[in-house]
């Protein structure tokens, strides 16, 4: 992964230590260019501080705002970069399945409590005593990452490439007036065949999945210090409250609210 790092990071992970949670410490994820695809023989958690983390991993995209994680298996080839100004606790866990940790990829609210043990983990050395003070850490973290709540920021990249074609137009225009009919059409389908491939690929329809494309650049946005405001308009809603809306419904929270957690 490219990480612009603070002089404290170390500047290797050994991946084949044995610990049960080997810390990178603080540092900072570019924002320019995206890591090259990868995989690590650990697990990984990416905390992010400031700014979203964004995932790429197992045929799907994930935006992850700040007070999130994303959790990355071991041996899972991902690529991660950072939107706007970006400041993550990355760890690198190997952890026996007794943990109960997650087996795909997946975004992770993470609690107070959570939170002040990454911090912490963030200052442990990468060689520690598992029985001693800084085992006794990574062994609660483990336990509180198997009981975390998982967050829908995750959006399936179908295989089709015509409706990867439709992703990267959607994505690259989401304030489009454009009917579902004219989307299929754009990519040679009739509306009824883009809901049935897409339903078949990704188990949603397009209202939904186009739903979760806004969710996404929403949360990426905003994590950028965006207004609500101007986020609202630029995904196509003709006013703010109606963005509010949406967000609320989809999230559980309005936008303002969730980002000041």
């Amino acid at each position: 992964m490219r990480l612009d790092v603070r002089a404290d990071w170390p500047t290797a992970i050994d991946d084949d230590a044995r610990d049960m949670v080997v810390a990178a410490g603080v540092g900072r994820l570019e924002t320019v260019e995206q890591s090259q695809r990868h995989r690590h023989r650990k697990a990984q958690l990416l905390y992010g501080v400031r700014g979203a983390i964004n995932c790429e991993m197992e045929e799907a995209v994930w935006i992850v705002p700040p007070g999130s994680a994303i959790w990355i298996p071991g041996d899972t080839p991902h690529t991660v970069f950072g939107s706007g100004d970006v400041e993550c606790v990355c760890l690198f866990i190997h952890a026996t399945p007794a943990a109960r940790l997650p087996p795909h990829g997946c975004a992770i609210l993470i609690s107070d409590l959570l939170r002040h043990l990454l911090m912490r983990a963030s200052e442990m050395p990468a060689q520690y005593d598992p029985d001693g003070p800084e085992g006794r850490i990574a062994s609660v973290i483990l336990d509180e990452l198997a009981t975390a709540p998982i967050e829908n920021f995750r959006l399936p990249i179908p295989s089709d490439p015509r409706l990867r074609a439709l992703a990267e137009a959607m994505i690259a225009n989401p304030a489009a007036s454009s009917t579902v009919a004219q989307w299929a059409a754009g990519v040679g389908m009739s509306e009824r065949t883009l809901n049935r491939r897409l339903s078949s690929e990704i188990g949603m329809g397009f209202g939904r999945w186009r739903r979760q494309i806004h969710i996404l650049l929403a949360l990426r946005w905003l994590a950028s210090g965006r207004s609500v405001q101007s986020v609202g308009l630029d995904l196509g809603y003709e006013s703010t409250s109606s963005f509010v809306s949406m967000f609320r419904k989809a999230v559980g929270q309005p936008p303002g609210r969730y980002l000041a957690r």
